[in-house]
């Protein structure tokens, strides 16, 4: 039955996730915080913020660490798959039709309206994290932690992985 429930959780994001790993990231985090209880929504903040600090799609990071958690390499495998294969088949069955219409204006406003939509998910999801953040760590924590990490990206310029990576270890060290 896990193999079903791995294989449902991440095919619905990887269907309904158009516009990439960010998109998915609120779809999964609903399937696998909310729907099927494998992970609270900090150990999904935390697994967000290991998955961006490492090379690759975000989406088949979170796909392999939660089927591997859940049901090991198996689990993983099925999480993969199915996280993938909505957008293979359309690749495949829709290649030759979007490279014909990519410059129509119909497909550019459907992208403009798409990407504000990920945008809003994406902030409910930060503002969520936010008040978990101040419900475990404090309010002091979290705006220091805010206050350093967009220093850091936006006026130093520090890639985003070392900011993530700062932040672990300052949460490992001074935080629970």
């Amino acid at each position: 039955m896990i193999y079903w429930e791995l294989f449902l959780a991440f095919l619905l994001p990887g269907v309904l996730g158009y516009g990439g790993g960010p998109a998915a990231i609120p779809l999964v985090e609903y399937e696998v915080v909310h729907r099927y209880g494998w992970m609270t929504s900090g150990e999904f903040a935390e697994m967000i913020a290991a998955g961006n600090a490492l090379p690759g799609p975000i989406a088949t990071k979170m796909a392999g660490f939660v089927g591997f958690q859940e049901a090991g390499i198996l689990g993983a495998s099925v999480a993969l798959f199915a996280m993938v294969i909505p957008s293979l088949i359309l690749m495949i069955a829709l290649i030759s039709l979007l490279m014909k219409y990519k410059d129509s204006p119909k497909v550019k406003q459907m992208s403009a309206i798409v990407r504000p939509t990920i945008a809003v998910l994406l902030g409910v999801m930060t503002l969520r994290f936010v008040g978990d953040s101040f419900d475990e760590s404090g309010w002091i924590q979290t705006f220091l932690i805010m206050g350093v990490s967009y220093i850091l990206l936006e006026m130093r310029k520090v890639h985003p992985a070392y900011v993530i990576l700062m932040a672990l270890i300052y949460g490992a060290l001074f935080l629970h």
